[in-house]
């Protein structure tokens, strides 16, 4: 027998995480699930009392403080203590940013127990989400960022996956080159870059140089003046407007870089796009593809 509050939601939005289901269970001795296989993730967090967990063969023993993964897919067990029955809380989320989520945290089917001491905030965070359970666009945005903050508190203790050290300068360079692609239109710069993935600017140019052949400070101006170049092509914008949409604050630092990279001035460039598809225009669009799959090579 068990005592459990949940819901479960029809999400209507789509996202790289959202709140599929969660609740709060308080189970009666020796209370089981499964085993059985779950559609999407599924995070427990013990409250109080005992249990034990199994998945791909292993079994783990928890108690308060602790939670576990299940994994889509995987079958899994879990059950209560005979003497201490466990009290727990819940979350099911998916999204197609979900898995890397999990990943990033270090929880896998090899390693799905974790531990943490923020119990009091872990429960509200799930509260929350169950007092905000109607349909409607405003609710389901409390909840997944509530699903956010669920995750961000458990993500403080746990242990993240072990990497080689090839492995972890590979995803410091793919992380500085995300922040680039989302940022670029803001006037940042390569210190704003290596704060955001916690590690030094001179770190941060041996890594560039390595994997990508350039300078942070070269690929920026890259990105940048690769994206003036498209919105010269297909737009009529000034070429302010297009200096301020790509992290230019002075049109004349833009202008300079522009022809620095080009040979010529934004406004030479539109005038030779507009002549038609000539053999400079087609040389611009393979030096656009070969870099955009630089970039995706880091992304796969």
């Amino acid at each position: 027998m068990e005592k459990a509050y949940k819901l479960e939601f029809k999400n209507e939005q789509t996202g790289s995480l959202v709140v599929n289901c969660c609740g709060c269970s308080k189970t009666e001795p020796l209370h089981s699930f499964g085993p059985a296989l779950k559609p999407h993730y599924m995070i427990h967090y013990v409250l109080s009392g005992k249990g034990i967990f199994r998945i791909a063969g292993q079994e783990y023993p928890l108690e308060a403080g602790s939670g576990f993964l299940i994994t889509p897919g995987e079958l899994s067990f879990y059950q209560s203590d005979e003497k201490e029955p466990w009290t727990y809380v819940w979350v099911g989320f998916s999204g197609s940013g979900a898995e890397n989520f999990v990943s990033y945290m270090g929880l896998s089917v090899r390693h799905p127990v974790f531990h943490s001491e923020r119990s009091d905030e872990l429960y509200r965070s799930v509260r929350d989400m169950m007092e905000h359970n109607t349909f409607g666009l405003t609710n389901e945005l409390r909840r997944n960022g509530q699903l956010h903050l669920f995750l961000s508190l458990i993500a403080e203790n746990a242990r993240p996956s072990e990497k080689t050290e090839e492995d972890k300068a590979n995803q410091y360079v793919k992380r500085a080159v995300e922040f680039i692609q989302r940022n670029y239109c803001n006037p940042v710069k390569v210190t704003d870059v290596a704060e955001y993935v916690c590690i030094n600017r001179s770190y941060l140019y041996t890594l560039f140089e390595n994997s990508m052949g350039m300078s942070p400070q070269q690929f920026l101006t890259t990105y940048r003046i690769t994206k003036a170049a498209e919105l010269l092509a297909v737009t009529d914008l000034p070429v302010e407007s297009i200096a301020l949409s790509c992290g230019y604050n002075d049109p004349l630092v833009f202008t300079k870089a522009f022809k620095q990279m080009k040979g010529m001035s934004p406004s030479s460039y539109r005038k030779e796009m507009q002549k038609g598809e000539n053999r400079r225009n087609k040389e611009y669009l393979k030096q656009v593809e070969d870099f955009i799959s630089q970039i995706n090579e880091l992304n796969s």
